[in-house]
């Protein structure tokens, strides 16, 4: 048998609301919560409100207190639990009123109290602002981390900004505008994921009528004036269908549905379809009672009315990532009219009208547990759980990273992917088997080496849609990501795990040449007290450097030393003083004259006359040098071309020596470059490729031009193999400048 719902107007003609009272709320959620003691609980919340915004007014006029009842309205209506509806009584006393969260919890319990302290600190991140620059990505992933804590947090947030979108008339023309901007970027998307289709197509509706009223009641008119026109067909058709269903013994329940304001625009001003062009503005919805009963009828109506090709879609056997369920075709009716036909469930229809807030509808009795809600939730709402993960893990990026993953890999991703083991993936479009890769683990994706999609094998940049089944290879030995991932990867996520893995590499690339420095620094400061290398490392690894310098690995003592902390002196006088180690006590070694190491020899000078290599510019073989003259201190060479003594009469022509042996020498560099993924291990392979050492390396950014600089100290033989090195390191990707540091 057949039962029809009385149609209503397809849009509200005005902006009016009712206004209700707490004996309105009452009425409501006592149809569903019978608990005397989750009665006194709401009744309670709402007595400390009331009293607490006693005397506070909103922008229209009336007592601040309606807003929260009206919230909890909303909430009762999606059928919410008691402490959720509560928290909505409670939402505003922190931030509005004297009332603290500690006073919350002690008169309403833990649960309350977790959810009004989140909803406190969203308020607090002074939302919705005047002006379009002020709409930062940091905002709006603070309200998501809020919401992400608890699924509760996220329906009365939600109830809270539909009441204050219902009533804005009385705000300035530029306050509806911000207040509606962000509720398209931060609410809408996530009523979307959550099918609360109900509240976000009346969010998106109210948001298109405060900032396009023009297009907004053009689009109503056109509605309503279609809706008028083809009443007299609709309601003949619903009948025709409703007497084959009562001949077929098949019970429904039949509603007439309009396509929202914003879903039309979106066609009209954003696919540019025409409003002609837009077939699914009416359609029928057929509610019955079994998912045998919604594939007969669809065959029925087939059977019955000529159906659209390409416009049949089957979300039953695949539901949407925000579990709703229906199956869609649009027919031709006998009057030549187009009507779109939705065949579904009781349970599909409040699930895609109501989503979660449906599914899992407050059931009383002591077996309710909100943590166990949540994970379930999580569990079947596999986005949630994603959008869980990323929030938790947000301190990895910036805020701009977070919302790009976000509003890409989450609220964009509508291409639905297969594992071999029938598991749903979704996925934004263009995203690559790379990206599903990670999407099913970082592991995965790191050891990934190809996939196979509907059981052939493919690169690891296949682009995929929906209903492919995707499998990922991967291999304990495989190389990892690269650079060329990033182009592949398409998922904001994904490229985040593989910038990550870079930037580890990276990390243990530097480490891998300090080690060598270090090891090679100290081995060479042994060497000169004739100590054997098998000997200095049996030294090293002792108890006595490790007690002293605090390392595990001598490993690390080696990065410490590269980092000239300790100095290989250091390490060599502990050694000597602590051991009385006889192969490298200095104070038994006949030292050298200091000239017969210096490289620089002075015209007419006294071989006894003490010569030194200055450290602010840093000479090295090759370069044009001057002596300086010091009272008392001998003879510094500099750089001819050193500031620190272009002035001075006090110089004295030097040159270097011709037989200079193995010797380096220190230069301080800066590399400036555009950075990007794997530049610093490309310099370190560069500068290690022409057998130069490396003993510090920082870098900082250029505010200015946001690019970056990295300081480092090298050692080299002399200017040829150091000009050599500027060459190769020009030709790096990224690489524009390099020079030598005066200090």
């Amino acid at each position: 048998m057949a039962s029809e719902k009385q149609n209503a107007t397809p849009l509200p003609q005005n902006g009016g609301y009712p206004m209700h009272t707490y004996d309105d709320l009452r009425a409501l959620f006592c149809t569903y919560i019978h608990a005397e003691s989750s009665q006194k609980l709401i009744r309670k919340a709402y007595e400390y409100a009331a009293l607490k915004h006693e005397g506070q007014k909103r922008k229209s006029g009336e007592d601040y207190i309606h807003h929260p009842i009206e919230v909890a309205y909303i909430l009762a209506q999606l059928h919410s639990g008691p402490a959720t509806i509560a928290a909505g009584l409670l939402h505003d006393v922190v931030e509005d009123t004297d009332a603290t969260i500690e006073g919350i919890e002690e008169m309403f319990g833990e649960d309350v109290a977790k959810i009004v302290d989140s909803l406190t600190k969203i308020q607090r991140m002074k939302l919705s602002r005047l002006t379009a620059e002020d709409f930062e990505a940091e905002d709006h992933r603070k309200i998501f981390l809020g919401m992400a804590r608890d699924v509760r947090v996220i329906i009365v947030k939600l109830a809270d900004r539909l009441h204050n979108m219902r009533t804005l008339d009385s705000l300035s023309a530029e306050r509806k505008a911000a207040l509606s901007k962000e509720t398209l970027e931060v609410f809408t998307p996530i009523a979307h994921r959550l099918g609360m289709y109900t509240v976000q197509s009346e969010l998106e509706d109210l948001c298109l009528k405060y900032t396009q009223p023009e297009r907004y009641q053009s689009i109503l008119a056109l509605v309503n004036e279609r809706f008028e026109n083809r009443k007299h067909s609709l309601e003949s058709l619903k009948k025709r269908i409703a007497d084959i269903m009562l001949d077929q013994g098949i019970k429904v329940r039949m509603e007439s549905r309009v396509k929202s304001i914003y879903s039309i625009y979106r066609k009209m001003y954003q696919k540019g379809h025409s409003f002609d062009e837009i077939y699914d503005v009416l359609a029928i919805r057929i509610i019955t009672e079994t998912v045998m009963n919604c594939y007969e009828i669809l065959g029925i109506i087939h059977s019955t009315y000529k159906p659209i090709p390409g416009r049949f879609k089957d979300y039953i056997a695949m539901p949407k990532t925000n579990m709703y369920q229906s199956l869609h075709t649009s027919i031709v009716a006998g009057d030549g009219q187009v009507y779109e036909i939705q065949i579904r469930t009781e349970e599909m229809d409040q699930i895609a009208e109501e989503g979660i807030a449906a599914h899992w509808k407050y059931k009383e009795g002591n077996h309710y547990n909100a943590k166990e809600e949540q994970k379930e939730i999580e569990e079947n709402l596999h986005w949630f759980r994603d959008f869980v993960s990323l929030s938790g893990e947000q301190k990895d990026g910036t805020a701009s990273e977070y919302m790009a993953s976000l509003t890409n890999d989450i609220f964009g991703a509508n291409v639905y992917v297969f594992t071999p083991l029938g598991k749903v993936v979704a996925l934004p479009d263009g995203s690559t088997t790379l990206d599903f890769a990670y999407k099913i683990h970082t592991k995965v994706g790191d050891s990934a080496v190809g996939a196979v999609v509907n059981g052939v094998g493919v690169p690891l940049n296949t682009v995929l849609k929906t209903g492919d089944v995707c499998e990922i290879r991967t291999s304990k030995s495989a190389p990892g990501p690269n650079d060329s991932w990033l182009d592949i990867a398409k998922t904001a996520s994904a490229k985040g795990h593989i910038r990550r893995a870079l930037q580890r590499r990276d990390a243990a690339l530097i480490r891998e040449e300090k080690i060598r420095q270090g090891k090679q620094s100290l081995l060479d400061s042994f060497k000169a007290q004739n100590v054997e290398e098998a000997d200095a490392l049996k030294m090293l690894d002792s108890e006595l450097l490790r007690n002293e310098y605090h390392f595990q690995d001598i490993d690390d003592l080696f990065v410490m030393v590269a980092g000239k902390n300790p100095a290989p002196s250091a390490v060599l006088d502990l050694l000597r003083i602590k051991k009385k180690t006889p192969e490298i006590d200095l104070r038994k070694v006949k030292k050298p004259v200091y000239n017969d190491r210096c490289p620089v020899h002075v015209a007419g000078g006294s071989s006894s006359m003490a010569i030194s290599l200055a450290h602010c510019c840093n000479p090295i073989p090759g370069d044009a040098i001057v002596g300086y003259i010091t009272k008392g201190k001998g003879i510094t060479v500099h750089r001819a071309n050193c500031p620190n003594v272009s002035a001075t009469r006090r110089l004295i022509p030097v040159d270097w020596k011709d037989d200079l042996g193995i010797a380096t020498y220190p230069v301080d560099i800066e590399i400036y470059a555009n950075d990007r993924p794997n530049l610093v291990a490309e310099i370190l392979q560069k500068i290690a490729a022409k057998s130069v050492g490396v003993s510090d390396l920082k870098a900082h950014l250029i505010q200015e031009t946001m690019n970056d600089v990295f300081s480092l100290t090298i050692a080299v033989p002399d200017s040829k193999v150091l000009n050599d090195l500027f060459g190769d390191l020009l030709g790096l990707k990224g690489v524009y400048s390099i020079k030598r540091v005066t200090h």
